[in-house]
């Protein structure tokens, strides 16, 4: 099984993937440390599990808006201010 740090498989996450579809492992590290692995997919396995939406989207209310008035970045600055 190939090993592989974070920032390289990023930078070749092509060339990986290409790897695991002709049947490789890849041992993903972060600092050396195992964090994960990535294998072939088996197609005779369970499908990864979904469920129906628990309502229609129309039945969806959207939140009104903030009051206009509302500065979030005076807010923060208050907020650090007071915390000090």
């Amino acid at each position: 099984m190939e090993s592989v740090n974070i920032a390289t498989l990023k930078a070749k996450l092509s060339h990986y993937l290409r790897a695991v579809r002709r049947g490789a492992s890849v041992k993903v590290l972060d600092r050396q440390v195992p964090i994960a692995r990535i294998i072939p997919f088996d197609s005779d396995e369970d499908p990864l599990p979904s469920r129906l939406p628990s309502r229609p989207i129309d039945a969806l209310v959207i939140p009104a808006h903030a009051e206009k008035d509302y500065n979030s970045l005076d807010a923060l600055i208050e907020e650090r201010q007071n915390s000090r």
